[in-house]
């Protein structure tokens, strides 16, 4: 990032807190799931109420389409950095909010109710947070170099899960078990409204994005025919993300919002070891970001795209069913196969997103298709994996679950044909007015 001038260091900067602060809170959570499941759900069945905080954990995401309508369809009006303001602001407070819920013990099932209402506000403002960003960098970089930077800012919502596993094993270490269950977990929590207001901070610093500036102006002068084909070509990118985006949501929170409690409670390891392992597989996934960026810059999106879905599809499985044999030597090994492999994908995935629509509508369509397939997959695949394990037996039923969704996402965009987008302008065809052109870089 040396290269970068002085506003587009600021943008990157402002991206990256940002995708930290808005995803630090989502996998806190699940690190602290065995916690709120007793401080919340109190039930004889342990089961049980890991299955109700991890309920709670899928409302967050069950607010995501709601989010992505309203900030998709807000951000293509008032602009990215506008946008951005307002929703690290509002999962700041989220975050705060879960730091000072009173237990069940203190006001009974109003708890519960208050956590959920927590969740719903985390579930709306995030998902406003990962299309915009990207599209905000992508929009302020130079072509050649828009994987590489868009990827180097979305590897930051992968670096929450090595911050929280650290902060998780500091508390508890530093502690001891009957304080950290008692308040220390509250800790974690409130770190993040500071967080929110630092994040908020710069973002009021940069300046917005030019692409939408262009947009914008030659959206003015567009001929009333011209919008409603820019609503029919969008479409097949709808299409293509949902494809892209249930695989990216599953493995995602697979690996960040549910291995550990895979590790410790299916697998047997103890939850030292699940956290270090885990934290290091995902710093390791947070470098392979940007490997992903670099290499579609170079050789194409769809390449990288094709490649690591391939392998998935191959190595997923064994890779999942090595990481549950119950030593920390296997679940480091097998988490590695699976970040190095996503690492990848997502480095090119949060590119090709941003670059298949339009700029006058490359929030509203990225945000509505994107949220729709997190809301599906990402948030219950914690919950979805624990009862898979529970009905079938099967300790590798979530490695099957992921491969037969990469198996079906595989077909869906080789069906729809997936274009390749990295030598193309951010402003398509529909977004352009003649005069509109000398703004383009």
């Amino acid at each position: 990032m040396a290269s970068s001038s002085s506003p587009l260091r600021r943008v990157i900067a402002s991206s990256a807190i940002g995708q930290f602060v808005e995803w630090y809170d989502f996998v806190i959570y699940a690190y602290s799931a065995s916690i709120i499941a007793k401080l919340f759900f109190p039930s004889e069945d342990p089961v049980a109420g890991v299955l109700s905080t991890f309920a709670v954990y899928a409302v967050g995401f069950a607010m995501r389409p709601l989010g992505g309508i309203v900030f998709g369809l807000l951000g293509d009006k008032i602009g990215r950095r506008r946008l951005l303001m307002i929703v690290i602001i509002l999962m700041g407070a989220g975050t705060m909010g879960i730091g000072i819920l009173p237990t069940y013990q203190d006001v009974g099932i109003l708890a519960p109710i208050l956590l959920v209402l927590c969740r719903m506000v985390q579930g709306f403002s995030a998902a406003g947070e990962t299309a915009a960003s990207n599209a905000f960098v992508a929009e302020h970089a130079p072509p050649n170099r828009r994987g590489l930077y868009v990827s180097f800012t979305y590897s930051f919502s992968t670096s929450p899960s090595v911050v929280a596993a650290l902060v998780v094993l500091a508390l508890m270490n530093g502690l001891g078990t009957e304080a950290y269950e008692g308040w220390g977990w509250r800790i974690a929590f409130l770190i993040g409204g500071p967080m929110a207001l630092v994040g908020f901070y710069i973002r009021n610093r940069v300046d917005e994005s030019p692409v939408f500036e262009a947009a914008q102006a030659a959206h003015a002068q567009a001929a009333a025919e011209n919008v409603e084909q820019t609503k029919t070509s969008t479409a097949r990118p709808v299409a293509l993300v949902l494809s892209l985006a249930a695989l990216s949501a599953l493995a995602f929170y697979t690996l960040s919002g549910y291995m550990v409690s895979y590790l410790t409670t299916g697998a047997g390891l103890d939850s030292d070891s699940a956290l270090l392992t885990n934290g290091i597989a995902l710093l390791v996934a947070f470098v392979f970001f940007w490997v992903g960026g670099a290499l579609s810059d170079r050789f194409g999106r769809r390449p990288i795209l094709y490649s690591t879905i391939i392998a998935t599809i191959v190595l997923y499985l064994p890779a999942f069913w090595l990481a549950g044999l119950g030593t920390a030597a296997a679940a480091m090994a097998g988490q590695l196969v699976i970040a190095i492999v996503f690492g990848v994908f997502w480095g090119a995935f949060g590119i090709t997103v941003v670059e298949l629509f339009p700029t006058r509508n490359r929030l509203s369509g990225t945000m509505i298709s994107w949220a729709l397939a997190y809301a599906l997959f990402g948030g219950t695949a914690p919950l979805l994996s624990t009862w898979l394990i529970a009905t079938t037996g099967l300790l590798i039923a979530p490695g099957i679950y992921v491969l037969t969704v990469a198996v079906v996402s595989l077909v869906l965009i080789i069906a729809l044909r997936l274009p390749e987008t990295s030598r193309s302008s951010l402003l398509h065809v529909d977004d352009q007015a003649p005069q509109a052109e000398a703004a383009v870089r």
